[in-house]
């Protein structure tokens, strides 16, 4: 039942919108269609946190915005999406939207094909989860709530629509969502959202590589990667992504390793400090990639040449499950075999070791290696 929760009973206000999400939404307004922030933005603003996007929903179909907004570029097959520019920024609009039709979807129940559109309620019972379904209406600055995600975010619930089951299959990433946003958020997942996720994680193996790249990246980014990593490890979701350090992750000492790491990076992103996603894929790839540099020097490889050797093969591996780029390889590669090079010198390092523009991660990884990697403490 669709709940209006008038301006006095909550706490958005305009002064904490983007200002050219406001230009975009009255524009619609004041043109005869409906308009509202919709999402993670509305989510954020209830939560009294600062949005990163704000996107727009509106019954104006696509090429009615593109009339409308002179700086508008129509992107998307599966989803026809308006991005209006603002200089660098982008405000995202997309067209309200009904349920899909059966025959634009993958066998495995994955939807192919998406351009149908509906009204607000239909809208709404096509987002993920109850908390992302909520709608700031800039015509009477009211939120409005058909799925009960009001109470959800008070009861600091993560909840997804619909049938758990057909959801998931219908878009694995939902699953990565789920551990990303109830960590981020510090939610707990409701038991219907939960009890599927385990049976159904391989389902991210019918998922684009560069889709769960840009998944995995995000959870680096949210400032939230310890919580969420133990959710990922709790619904053998971790395993998915990186089979290669899976079968290591019940040894108390690699745990405490990879948590370590994680906390942090969490530490470096609340003091507004950068995190590069390749520092942290590196450090998660290092044990297999010792274990093999260890392999192939007992048998007779020399230990530089077992260092290239080994971080090719793990990276190789890894772009099995991450489609990772070719820079994030290269830099990946380039902190590896900085650990060759201060393995062998110890400090002081060389001009040259310090003058390495991948210095400072390599160095990062080097000290946490000495005092918590379970290899490096076997050694001592």
């Amino acid at each position: 039942m669709m709940k209006v929760i008038p301006r006095s009973q909550h706490n958005i206000s305009r002064q904490a919108i983007n200002p050219n999400a406001l230009k975009v939404l009255y524009r619609l307004h004041h043109a005869g269609y409906a308009a509202y922030l919709v999402g993670g933005c509305v989510r954020d603003l209830l939560l009294g946190r600062h949005p990163k996007d704000f996107d727009i929903a509106t019954d104006a179909h696509p090429e009615q915005i593109r009339a409308l907004f002179r700086n508008c570029l129509l992107i998307g097959r599966r989803f026809r999406l308006a991005h209006i520019r603002f200089g660098k920024e982008v405000i995202e609009v997309a067209t309200f939207r009904a349920p899909h039709n059966i025959e634009h979807t993958h066998k495995e129940g994955m939807v192919l094909r998406d351009n149908v559109y509906g009204t607000i309620k239909d809208d709404a019972w096509r987002r993920d989860f109850t908390i992302n379904a909520l709608y700031y209406n800039i015509a009477d600055f009211s939120v409005v709530d058909y799925m009960n995600g009001m109470e959800d975010l008070q009861a600091a619930r993560l909840r997804i629509i619909g049938d758990p089951e057909q959801r998931y299959q219908e878009d694995p990433v939902r699953i990565l969502r789920a551990a990303r946003l109830a960590g981020k958020l510090h939610f707990t997942l409701s038991p219907e959202t939960a009890s599927p996720i385990r049976k159904l994680s391989s389902l991210l193996q019918h998922v684009s590589t560069a889709r769960l790249y840009q998944e995995v990246v995000k959870f680096f980014q949210e400032g939230k990667s310890l919580p969420i990593f133990k959710l990922l490890q709790e619904y053998a979701l971790f395993q998915q992504l990186f089979p290669q350090v899976a079968p290591y992750i019940n040894n108390p000492l690699m745990l405490a390793f990879l948590e370590k790491i994680l906390a942090e990076a969490d530490q470096r992103i609340a003091a507004d400090k950068n995190i590069s996603p390749a520092f942290l894929l590196a450090a998660f790839l290092w044990h297999p990639i010792f274990q093999q540099i260890q392999q192939l020097e007992e048998q007779g490889e020399e230990c530089y040449f077992a260092y290239q050797k080994s971080i090719r093969h793990v990276l190789l591996k890894q772009r099995e499950t991450l489609a990772l780029p070719r820079y994030i390889q290269a830099t990946i590669h380039d902190i590896c075999i900085l650990q060759y090079r201060m393995d062998k010198q110890g400090e002081p390092f060389s001009k040259g070791v310090l003058r390495h523009p991948r210095y400072r991660a390599a160095y990062d990884l080097w000290v946490i290696r000495k005092h918590h990697h379970p290899l490096e403490l076997d050694e001592r």
